[in-house]
């Protein structure tokens, strides 16, 4: 919502593309039954030996951190708004803010419990009660902490690249190990015992949620600043600000998600931790751009209504890729090869645009988003 009170179709948009565009990544994992291997390199063949292999990682190279990169810039987004809201009321910043982030912790424990163990909500929820400190310091703090904050991802992330060119293998082949008994386990358990192993396995596999903490932060931080300075207004100053993150994106973003394509794995953590989003910066210009060309395309308003209800759409994404792909369900991880698994991923894509837009025909709010609203309201939080 911007000063009037109105919702910025653009951010929407970006949202809903950006939802979508998550799943392009969690549905490797789904596939490969908690298999982690396969959204990164390390653990496969050259891919130009395999075609399946190459669809693999040009899906990967397009989606993987940065659809997760924008998400976490929307949330710094959604969070400047709120802030900007809080100032007009003259209401107490963060004040509430704080329970509707742990709220917003308490729904990505459910969905990690009963849905996937790689819900980023819990990390969201994290991020944005330190980030709503940060803010209220101003421009100054702002820019103090994201110097600071990025400072240090970038260096740590910088130092697990040049250890890998040392020693020959990539973090991430350190980090996960033998995946066999999780893979038996969603090829063969039912869902009480997959809960039974998140639950079991909580602080481990919450290990990520942990690690990008740094990386959210500076994220959330980003996408405030971008909306203070104008990047997504549609007056000459916005179209000037996204042409220089087009040509960051372009030139910088592509080369360095490219890396992607090195095999042995070195590069697996940098491109998704740390190249990706650069070229997000470049899809909010290229979708921007996009939008302003062709306001009507049919598109534009499917993904909007996405983006209204991107909380319920994440949720039901995952629920269905949970259906679809382990044993308790249909039952096809493991079994389809890479370019099934893509077209899978436009079919339940499909199926939530479908969802967004008939669900938006008769109610106000998207599922989860009104079961927020109520929760905050029973917890006195207007």
């Amino acid at each position: 919502m911007n000063r009037n009170n109105k919702r910025i179709r653009l951010l929407d948009i970006l949202r809903g593309f950006a939802v979508l565009g998550t799943l392009g990544t969690n549905i490797w994992i789904f596939a490969y039954l908690g298999d982690l291997s396969y959204i990164f390199t390390y653990d496969h063949s050259a891919w130009w030996d395999s075609i399946q292999d190459f669809i693999r990682i040009l899906i990967l190279f397009l989606v993987n951190g940065k659809m997760l990169g924008l998400l976490t810039i929307m949330f710094g987004v959604g969070l400047e708004l709120k802030y900007q809201q809080a100032l007009r009321k003259g209401n107490a910043w963060p004040g509430v803010y704080i329970w509707t982030s742990f709220i917003l912790m308490m729904e990505g424990f459910i969905h990690f419990t009963l849905v996937m163990e790689y819900d980023i909500l819990m990390s969201y929820g994290v991020t944005a009660i330190i980030v709503s400190f940060i803010v209220k310091g101003g421009d100054l703090v702002i820019a103090r902490a994201m110097k600071m904050i990025g400072g240090l991802h970038c260096g740590f992330m910088l130092l697990l690249l040049v250890q890998g060119m040392v020693l020959g293998f990539s973090a991430s082949a350190v980090s996960f190990g033998d995946m066999k008994e999780i893979v038996l386990l969603y090829q063969n358990g039912s869902w009480i015992e997959q809960i039974q192993y998140r639950l079991l396995n909580f602080v481990f596999l919450r290990t990520e949620v942990i690690f990008v903490i740094p990386m959210n932060i500076f994220l959330f931080l980003l996408g405030i600043r971008l909306m203070r300075s104008g990047v997504f207004s549609s007056d000459e100053h916005g179209k000037k600000q996204r042409k220089k993150l087009f040509k960051l994106g372009l030139y910088a973003g592509v080369p360095l998600n490219l890396l992607i394509f090195v095999p042995g794995g070195i590069f697996d953590f940098p491109v998704r931790y740390l190249f990706a989003p650069i070229l997000s910066l470049g899809y909010i210009a290229f979708i921007a751009r996009a939008v302003e060309r062709t306001q009507s395309f049919w598109l534009w308003g499917k993904l909007e209504k996405v983006g209204k209800m991107s909380l319920s759409c994440y949720v039901v994404q995952n629920l269905i890729s949970a259906i679809v792909f382990y044993g308790w369900g249909i039952g096809l991880g493991g079994k389809i090869n890479s370019a099934a698994v893509v077209l899978i991923w436009l079919f339940i894509s499909t199926i939530q645009v479908l969802f967004a837009n008939v669900w938006l025909e008769h109610y106000k709010f998207g599922p989860m988003e009104a079961a927020r609203r109520y929760t905050s309201r029973l917890a006195g939080i207007k």
